[in-house]
C-alpha cells in the first residue's frame, strides 16, 4: 500500500519496450539521432506549434534550466509560496539562473489568484537597482496541492504577466494528469492561454527518466543547448530519452496513463469519504488527494504496512482546521496503483477486512 509517490511506480510496459527496441544498432549521441528528431516533431504535432523542444531526465533540471533561460541572475521569479520550484529542488533554480530570487505569493489550494499577482507585482517596480527585477512567473499544473488551473485561469495570470514583462513557465511534472482531469488540449492548455515555456514531465506519468522543456516561441530558446550542456544535462545516449518519449506519445499513451491514475484516486476519494471520522481536506482534480486522518486511523494504517506522507503544515492554505489527534496526508495514485490496494487501504482505515471500495 505505498501511496507516496508517482515517482515510486516503474515505468509503462510500451515505454520500456520502446527503450529496448532504441538499443538495437547506433546512432549519433548527444541527441543528434533520428528518434530526437521525431520525438520533437511529434511534441509539435501533439501541441499544434512549432516549438523547440529539449530533453532531460529529470524534473528539477527542467525547470531550473528553463528558468534560468528565461530569467537573469537579477530577476525575479513570482510562483505559489508552496510551489515546486521554491520548496522542493533544493536551490536549483537559484543555483542555475546564477541567483534570481524566487518570490512566493500566498494563495488557497495551491493557485495564484490575478488579485494576489497584481498586489505583489506593485512591490516590484521595474527600475531600482536596490532590488531584484520582476521576470518570470511560474505555475505548477498540477499544482502542490493537487488542484489544477482552469485554461481561463492559467490565461487571466499570463495576461497580467506580460503586461508586467514577465514570461511565463509551467513546471508541468503532472501536465498529463492536469490535462485530461480538465478536459483540455495541451495547445490549450500551454501556448494557447499564454504559456511560454513548459517543462513537459513524463517520468511521474509511466517513463523511466523523460522530462522536454518546450519553447512555444523557438526564438526564445536562444542559447539552451549550451546552458543544457553547461548544467551537465546533456545525455550522451540522448535516443533513450527520445524514446521514452515517442512511446509516451504515441497513440494516445500518456493521456490513457493519465486517466487511470485520476480514476484510481476518484476510487479512493470515493471511499475515504464513506469511513467515520475521516474527511478530504479539500477537493483534488486528479491523482492527488488530501485527507485528515484521525491518529488512530492513522496509526492503524501505517502499522498495516501502508506509505504515505504526513503533510504537516505543507501546503494547508485553504485546508480545514486539525483538531487534536488529527493529521493531515497526502495519497497519490499512478496508472500502475492496483485497485485491490485502494480497497486494502480503505479497509485498513475502517478497521474491517472487506471494504470494498465502491468508484
Amino acid at each position: 500500500m505505498d501511496f507516496t509517490s508517482d515517482n515510486t511506480t516503474g515505468a509503462s510496459a510500451e515505454i520500456l519496450a520502446a527503450v529496448v527496441a532504441a538499443n538495437a544498432g547506433g546512432a549519433a549521441p548527444y541527441g543528434a539521432d533520428e528518434l530526437t528528431r521525431q520525438a520533437q516533431a511529434r511534441l509539435a504535432e501533439v501541441f499544434e506549434h512549432p516549438l523547440s523542444a529539449h530533453f532531460v531526465a529529470t524534473g528539477t533540471a527542467a525547470n531550473a534550466l528553463a528558468l534560468a533561460a528565461a530569467c537573469p541572475p537579477w530577476g525575479a521569479i513570482f510562483c505559489h509560496e508552496d510551489a515546486h520550484v521554491q520548496g522542493d529542488e533544493c536551490g536549483a533554480p537559484e543555483f542555475f539562473t546564477a541567483g534570481a530570487k524566487l518570490v512566493g505569493i500566498a494563495g488557497a489550494r495551491g493557485k495564484i489568484t490575478p488579485e494576489a499577482l497584481l498586489a505583489t507585482l506593485r512591490h516590484f517596480p521595474r527600475g531600482p537597482a536596490r532590488q531584484v527585477q520582476p521576470a518570470v512567473l511560474s505555475l505548477s499544473q498540477l499544482n502542490e496541492q493537487g488542484t489544477a488551473y482552469r485554461c481561463d485561469e492559467i490565461a487571466a495570470l499570463a495576461a497580467i504577466a506580460h503586461k508586467a514583462g514577465l514570461a511565463v513557465h509551467m513546471d508541468g511534472a503532472r501536465f498529463a494528469n492536469a490535462l485530461v482531469a480538465i478536459g483540455a488540449t495541451p495547445a490549450e492548455m500551454s501556448w494557447k492561454a499564454g504559456v511560454d515555456v513548459l517543462s513537459f514531465g513524463a517520468t511521474k506519468n509511466g517513463a523511466l527518466a523523460c522530462e522536454a522543456v518546450i519553447f512555444f516561441d523557438p526564438a526564445a530558446a536562444g542559447d539552451f543547448a549550451f546552458r543544457r550542456k553547461r548544467g551537465g544535462h546533456v545525455l550522451s545516449k540522448g535516443r533513450w530519452l527520445a524514446a521514452q518519449m515517442l512511446a509516451y506519445l504515441n497513440d494516445g499513451h500518456w493521456l490513457q496513463l493519465a486517466k487511470a491514475a485520476n480514476a484510481r484516486a476518484a476510487a479512493l476519494k470515493a471511499g475515504l469519504r464513506t469511513l467515520p471520522g475521516v474527511r478530504l481536506a479539500w477537493d483534488c482534480d486528479a491523482n492527488e488527494v488530501f485527507a485528515v486522518l484521525p491518529a488512530p486511523v492513522d496509526a492503524r494504517l501505517r502499522a498495516a504496512g501502508a506509505r504515505y506522507y504526513e503533510w504537516g503544515s505543507r501546503g494547508a492554505a485553504g485546508a480545514p482546521d486539525l483538531g487534536a489527534g488529527e493529521v493531515l496526508v497526502r495519497l497519490v495514485t499512478s496508472f500502475a496503483t492496483d485497485p485491490a490496494e485502494i480497497d486494502r487501504f480503505l479497509a485498513t482505515a475502517a478497521g474491517t477486512g472487506n471494504h470494498r471500495n465502491c468508484a
